[in-house]
């Protein structure tokens, strides 16, 4: 999956280790990084900790995805700051599951993150032509009410 990821690897995000439920990524914070108070943008520190709870979830085989995170900062980041995520599964049950991640540099946490995550049932297929078909589908044309030609 890590591979594939086209963001974090544009990023300079490295996976460091992965095992069962877990993983480090790692990331240094660039000057397109960071916001105007000159500090690493909240923004790069989600997707640093997601990225990390991405590879800990789909180390289990079945495709997953995030149902839902939060995240805590607690420290600020500066340009220049290598920072390491390091994902632990909480629990997995059924097809969900929770993870935390602790962002740091060095000893000092940058940020908590606690990822939801839910397996999907089949792999994802592309959607773009079923997106366009709802785009331009006549929602008056399969005799539900709501929107007509008219009310539009």
């Amino acid at each position: 999956m890590f591979a594939a990821d086209e963001a974090s690897k544009r990023l300079g995000i490295e996976l460091v280790e992965q095992g069962p439920g877990t993983a480090v990524v790692r990331m240094t914070v660039t000057p397109a990084m960071v916001n105007g108070h000159r500090i690493a943008h909240g923004g790069y520190l989600f997707l640093l900790a997601d990225t990390a709870f991405a590879c800990a979830c789909n180390s289990h085989g079945p495709v997953t995805v995030a149902a839902g995170a939060d995240i805590v900062f607690v420290a600020p980041a500066h340009e220049g700051d290598v920072l390491v995520a390091t994902a632990e599964e909480r629990t997995r049950y059924g097809r969900s599951g929770v993870y935390d991640v602790s962002v740091r540099r060095g000893e000092d946490v940058i940020a908590e993150f606690r990822g939801r995550s839910r397996s999907v049932r089949d792999a994802p297929k592309d959607t773009t032509q079923d997106m366009t078909a709802d785009m331009t589908a006549d929602p008056a044309a399969d005799g539900t009410p709501g929107t007509t030609k008219e009310s539009r």
